[in-house]
């Protein structure tokens, strides 16, 4: 009986099976999502969720404990950097778990592996669906009726535009151009 032995054997030894699992959450930091079998998804999600609690807790201990873990300086540093601000009011649930599908070679359940605050940096980089930008005006609200009447058009009077007022020309800027002038002379 396997009491009180957690994790998968994958029908590996513990050795590779605990190197692979380092190489996968290293990944996983430095890229932020991977694609890998489900059961090995399941299992580096614990692993994952590990780390970005020990990053939350910020101390030696909790820094020394993630290298051991964790054999990048640099993927450490920048887990523990980001982690207090990215996940500071959530408790867990850290990654996330997609299936993705079958592996046409051995029929295998495929799944991605993500963190959760990395969608939220996709979408601020992505302008719209596939990178056009999006029309706000075209768009009908989610919750205005879809009944073709058009409501009413409300005038709307213009601000008068304040007079511009002048930029001061640093005096350096000056000096510079009176030098190009006297040059081309």
């Amino acid at each position: 009986m396997r009491h009180a032995k957690a994790g998968v054997k994958l029908g590996r030894t513990t050795s590779h099976k605990i190197a692979m699992f380092r190489n996968m959450v290293t990944s996983l930091f430095i890229h932020g999502r991977i694609k890998t079998t489900d059961v090995k998804a399941k299992e580096l999600k614990r692993w994952a969720d590990q780390m970005v609690t020990l990053a939350k807790r910020g101390d030696l201990h909790a820094r020394r404990q993630a290298m051991s873990v964790i054999r990048d300086k640099n993927v450490v540093h920048k887990l523990f950097e980001e982690a207090p601000g990215r996940y500071g009011v959530i408790s867990g649930g850290y990654t996330r778990v997609v299936k993705l599908g079958y592996r046409k070679g051995d029929a295998a359940l495929l799944s991605l592996v993500e963190l959760v605050g990395a969608e939220e940096e996709t979408k601020e980089k992505k302008a719209g669906w596939l990178g056009r930008k999006k029309d706000k005006g075209a768009a009908t609200p989610a919750g205005a009726p879809k009944t073709g009447a058009a409501e009413p058009e409300v005038e709307v009077q213009a601000a008068e535009p304040e007079p511009a007022q002048e930029a001061e020309i640093p005096p350096d800027f000056l000096a510079e151009e009176a030098q190009e002038e006297k040059s081309e002379e």
